[in-house]
């Protein structure tokens, strides 16, 4: 069964940077795809970024474009979200998520989710 957990948030204050890991199991990065979300108090999940190697994507939601870049190790089986200059409108749970046959990057789309990590950022 996948198994999908996120790790590294914390608070921070604007500028500054966050890595985010997702450790997944029972999954191959070539397969599929992987996203990760978030969820602001009052908000509806959003997609951050979605990375399919099958099919040779990878992107970003726009308010996150230049600031947020996201990458894997395949020996590691972690999928990371380097997060750079943090902005307040970022603070949100955030988690990781993944499908073994990809169609869209939609939160609808994915088959397994892990449990998030919260990140606050403070002005």
């Amino acid at each position: 069964e996948v198994q999908l957990q996120a790790s590294g948030g914390g608070a921070v204050q604007t500028g500054e940077s966050l890595r985010l890991a997702c450790l997944i199991s029972e999954f191959s990065f070539d397969d599929g795809a992987i996203g990760w979300f978030r969820q602001a108090p009052g908000k509806e999940r959003e997609g951050v970024s979605c990375v399919s190697n099958k099919h040779n994507i990878t992107k970003y939601e726009n308010s996150v474009k230049g600031r947020f870049s996201v990458y894997g190790d395949s020996a590691k089986n972690t999928m990371y979200l380097q997060m750079d200059s943090l902005k307040p409108e970022d603070t949100a749970v955030y988690s990781c998520a993944a499908v073994r046959v990809f169609t869209t990057c939609l939160p609808y789309s994915m088959g397994y989710w892990g449990k998030g990590t919260q990140v606050t950022v403070s002005s």
